[in-house]
């Protein structure tokens, strides 16, 4: 397998458990150097040198949060949209290249893409790769367009004669 980001084997598994302050879901652990990456820039002196929590309940407006300090960024307070909460628009699949869900999909489905590799050559997804500061996650979005991949095949199989809407080439932003 061609990997193309520095950590494309890590999986995306719930570890290192701490709950939102606001809603009590388990959140995973982000580097501080991705909070720092991602909050508005009048909001980042309030990062400060610790590791965060990213709340992982897609109905919660809380994205980063560490629940010693009590500090707390909500998608208001972050420069991207986070592709797994409720009303995210655009929805990245590939932060760094800036590929939506809805690219790779559509590269599944009208140009019949079925691997990451597909993809990333239709695409152009994580060509210009650093996850750590651009990713919400701070790790590689593989897993991420594997998901929108078996979204779109199962887009695909559902109805054999569906075509995306021509929203344009599946390459660019």
């Amino acid at each position: 397998m061609v990997s193309y980001c520095e950590d494309a084997e890590l999986s995306h598994k719930v570890g290192n458990y701490n709950t939102c302050p606001i809603c009590k879901t388990s959140g995973i652990k982000v580097k501080n150097i991705t909070v720092k990456h991602l909050v508005i820039d009048d909001l980042m002196q309030l990062v400060g040198d610790m590791d965060y929590y990213i709340c992982t309940n897609e109905e919660c407006d809380i994205v980063y949060y560490n629940s010693k300090s009590g500090i707390k960024f909500d998608k208001q307070q972050v420069k991207v949209p986070i592709w797994f909460k409720k009303d995210a628009y655009p929805k990245y699949a590939c932060y760094c290249s800036k590929v939506t869900e809805e690219q790779v999909i559509d590269a599944v489905i009208r140009h019949g893409a079925k691997t990451v590799e597909d993809v990333v050559e239709i695409t152009g997804a994580m060509k210009n790769s650093c996850c750590i500061k651009n990713n919400p996650w701070g790790k590689c979005c593989h897993r991420i367009i594997q998901d929108a991949i078996n979204k779109g095949l199962s887009m695909k199989q559902g109805s054999p004669d569906l075509g995306v809407r021509d929203r344009g080439s599946a390459r660019g932003q």
